[in-house]
C-alpha cells in the first residue's frame, strides 16, 4: 500500500464513499463523497501526538470491541496515509463543545473542526469492484452457542486480533473474560456455512485453513494447551494446504467429526456438547475458550453497489461474473471487473490472483484505440415509441435513457419523448423488447419480422 501511495500515477482516496456511477466503458462518471476527517491531510505528518493526548476512549471497531481506541484515531495500524480521523459522535469537542486537546497539541496545526464533506466528480475508463466481505450474523441464528452471553465465545476474527502483535493483548492469546491463558480451546467450523436450514448453503472455503492455523497457534503459544476442532469435513483445496492441516494434527490438534449442539457455562468453564459421528457417540468438552469459524457473506451495502453499477448478483448477493470459466473477472457491464470476495468466498492467494487478472483486463482494455462490441443489441423504432420509459426502468444494465426529439407534424414542430439505447452498455439481453408495450424496441438480428420470416421459411 505504501508503494501504491508513492506511485506517481496512483491517487488514493481514503475515507471516501462512491455515491453515484454514470456513463459507460471508457467514460464512467463517478461521484465521490470525501468525508470530513476534521484533519487536514496535507498538513498532518502522522506523528501520533493527537491521539496520545486525547482523553476519550471508546470500543475499537478494528479490534471488534476487544480493545479501546481514542476519539481521534487511525482506523487500523499501518493505515496509508497515516492521517487520523476524528470520531464526531464521541469527540467532546463536537458533543459538548469543549476539549480541543488535539488541536492544541498538534505541532503541524492540522486539526480543523470546521472541515466539511466534499463531493468530487471524476471520470474513469474502467472500474474494479473489490468490496470484500462481512461475517455471517450467526448470533441472530445460532443462539445455542451463547455468543454475547458468554464473553469467551468468540469468532475467528476475534481470535486473529487477540493473536496479532498489534492487537489489544499484544499477541498473547488471553480470555476476554478474565485475561487468563486458555488451556483448552474448542474450534467449531462451518457456523453458518453449508447449512441450508439456518445459514448459507455454500462453503466459505477459507475456514478450514484458518482454523488449522489457529489450532497451531494455540499449541505453539500456550504451554500444555489443547486444541479441539469440531468439523463436518475438511476441505484443503490449495498448494501445500493439506500438508499444513496435517501438520496441526501431528502437533496435537484433535479433530472431531460432528456438529456441536450446545455451548453453556459451568463455573469458569464452557461446556461444549456435540457428537462424534465416526465413533457414534456424544461428546462433552470442558473448554476455556470457544472459537467459531463463521461464514463469509457479501459486504454491507452490496444491493446499493449492484444497483449503482448495474451488476447482477447470485441468490446470496455475491456479484455475478460474465462466465465462471471463460470470463471469471469480467461482468456483463462492459468496463467493470471483479476482484476478491465480492464475487464469492476466497482466501488471500485466490484474491491476489483475481486482482492481478482484473488489472490485466483493464490494461488490455486501455491498450486499444477502439473496442469491438456485439452488434446484436437493442434498437428503438422512434416512429412508434410512446416514451413510456418502461424499458428504462426494467433494463438491468442501465443502457436505456429517455431523450426528447423534435419532429414536424402537420406543418409545425412537435417535441416528444422517446427511448435511446447506449451501444456501449447494452448487452442484448432482450428484456426491453419483451416489456415494450408499443413494440418499438427490438433486438438487431432478432426482430419480430425476422423471426416470423424464419418460421415461414421452415414451414414451407
Amino acid at each position: 500500500m505504501v508503494a501504491a501511495a508513492q506511485h506517481p500515477h496512483i491517487k488514493l482516496m481514503t475515507y471516501a464513499e462512491v455515491e453515484n456511477i454514470a456513463g459507460y466503458v471508457g467514460n464512467f462518471e463517478v461521484t465521490i463523497r470525501q468525508k470530513a476527517r476534521s484533519v487536514d491531510a496535507g498538513k498532518c505528518t502522522g506523528c501520533g501526538t493527537c491521539w496520545e493526548k486525547c482523553p476519550t476512549r471508546v470500543d475499537s471497531e478494528f479490534d471488534l470491541g476487544l480493545g479501546k481506541r481514542k476519539a481521534i484515531y487511525l482506523p487500523f495500524p499501518q493505515a496509508v496515509p497515516a492521517v487520523p480521523v476524528i470520531d464526531r459522535e464521541h469527540c467532546r469537542q463536537f458533543t459538548k463543545g469543549k476539549c480541543g486537546v488535539c488541536q492544541k497539541v498538534c505541532p503541524a496545526k492540522a486539526i480543523d473542526y470546521e472541515q466539511q464533506d466534499e463531493v468530487i466528480t471524476e471520470n474513469f475508463g474502467a472500474i474494479v469492484v473489490a468490496t470484500g466481505y462481512d461475517l455471517f450474523k450467526w448470533e441472530e441464528v445460532y443462539g445455542e452457542y451463547g455468543y454475547g452471553k458468554y464473553p469467551d465465545v468468540i469468532t475467528g476474527m476475534h481470535f486473529e486480533r487477540l493473536n496479532n502483535a498489534s492487537g489489544p493483548t499484544g499477541g498473547k492469546i488471553l480470555r476476554p473474560s478474565d485475561g487468563k491463558e486458555p488451556k483448552t480451546v474448542v474450534f467449531i467450523k462451518c457456523v453458518g456455512s453449508r447449512d441450508e436450514a439456518k445459514g448459507k448453503s455454500y462453503c466459505s472455503r477459507a475456514c478450514c485453513m484458518y482454523t488449522a492455523k489457529h489450532a497451531h497457534q494455540v499449541l505453539e503459544k500456550i504451554p500444555d494447551s489443547q486444541a479441539i476442532v469440531f468439523y463436518m469435513d475438511i476441505r484443503t483445496p490449495g498448494k501445500a494446504y493439506e500438508e499444513f492441516q496435517q501438520r496441526s494434527v501431528h502437533e496435537g490438534a484433535i479433530y472431531v467429526r460432528g456438529r456441536v449442539s450446545r455451548v453453556f457455562q459451568e463455573g469458569d468453564k464452557l461446556i461444549v456438547r456435540g457428537e462424534d459421528t465416526l465413533l457414534g457417540r456424544q461428546v462433552e468438552v470442558a473448554a476455556d475458550m470457544v472459537v467459531l469459524a463463521t461464514a463469509m457473506v457479501p459486504s454491507h451495502g452490496w444491493e446499493k453497489v449492484a444497483k449503482m453499477i448495474g451488476l447482477q448478483t447470485d441468490k446470496d448477493g455475491f456479484f455475478q461474473e460474465a462466465h465462471p470459466k471463460l470470463r471469471p473477472v469480467e461482468t456483463f457491464t462492459a468496463g467493470v471487473f471483479l476482484a476478491g470476495a465480492c464475487q464469492g468466498p476466497k482466501d488471500i492467494p485466490d484474491t491476489v490472483s483475481q486482482a492481478s487478472a482484473a488489472a490485466v483486463k483493464v490494461c488490455q482494455l486501455f491498450a486499444k484505440d477502439e473496442m469491438a462490441t456485439d452488434p446484436m443489441i437493442a434498437a428503438v423504432d422512434e416512429s412508434i415509441c410512446s416514451g413510456c420509459a418502461m424499458c428504462e426502468k426494467i433494463c438491468p444494465y442501465k443502457a436505456i435513457s429517455i431523450k426528447t426529439i423534435t419532429e414536424r407534424v402537420a406543418g409545425r414542430q412537435v417535441s416528444r419523448r422517446v427511448a435511446s439505447v447506449n451501444n456501449g452498455l447494452c448487452q442484448g439481453c432482450g428484456t426491453c423488447s419483451v416489456a415494450c408495450p408499443s413494440s418499438a424496441m427490438n433486438l438487431r438480428g432478432f426482430t419480430n419480422e425476422q423471426i416470423l420470416a424464419e418460421v415461414d421459411a421452415v414451414c414451407l
